[in-house]
């Protein structure tokens, strides 16, 4: 992966970037400026508690069968909306893609002047959603759920770190920035919620101990 070491060879100035951004974490943007405000802690735990609890089954997941990054408007589709949501200063060019700015990445404490260095996370992953119940949905609501900007359910942040997660559920995977896992959880719950995905009981034990201490 060429690409993957190369970029990570940080100049001096962004090394320096990316340890402040680290270490002063209150200092980070908060977690409203990243994405829609989940529910609270309290409302997750009680959404959580009505979750179906489902042994999941991935027979037939296709990332295809959720079209995402569509058109939101004029040249600009999901990805690119989110990338000038997410970041500060980001200029875009005619067709709307991110030419310049700066993204925080909540997940990891990472800061990134490229655009190329961010990938858009489905916090609920898309074959996590196929496992919970999205297999029987139409291809719209797929679409829907895989281009949900009202929702807490997409977020820009370090490519590696998103490829890191996959497809993972809170059982096995959290951020490693402890400071953002209340905000992850209370997403992941308040997603699935709304659109009525069950959980199996590994994730739900696992939701339940870090909402527990929210």
């Amino acid at each position: 992966m060429p690409r993957f070491y190369a970029r990570r060879r940080l100049s001096v100035a962004a090394a320096a970037t990316a340890l402040i951004s680290s270490v002063a974490l209150f200092n980070a943007p908060t977690a409203s400026a990243a994405l829609p405000t989940p529910v609270s802690a309290a409302t997750a735990r009680t959404y959580l508690a009505s979750l179906t609890v489902a042994t999941e089954d991935r027979t037939g997941y296709d990332r295809d069968l959720f079209p995402h990054w569509i058109t939101q408007s004029g040249s600009c589709n999901t990805r690119e909306v989110v990338l000038k949501r997410d970041g500060t200063n980001v200029q875009q060019d005619s067709s709307c893609a991110a030419t310049s700015g700066s993204w925080y990445s909540v997940y990891d404490g990472a800061t990134w002047t490229a655009a190329s260095d961010l990938d858009i996370d489905h916090l609920v992953p898309l074959a996590e959603a196929w496992d919970s119940g999205a297999d029987s949905w139409t291809t719209s609501r797929r679409q829907s759920f895989a281009n949900d900007l009202t929702r807490p359910q997409l977020i820009a942040v370090t490519d590696n770190v998103n490829q890191a997660k996959g497809d993972q559920d809170p059982a096995t995977w959290m951020p490693s920035r402890t400071a953002y896992r209340c905000t992850y959880v209370r997403a992941w719950v308040q997603v699935k919620y709304y659109y009525g995905l069950s959980v199996d009981s590994a994730e739900k034990s696992a939701l339940q101990s870090y909402l527990a201490s929210c």
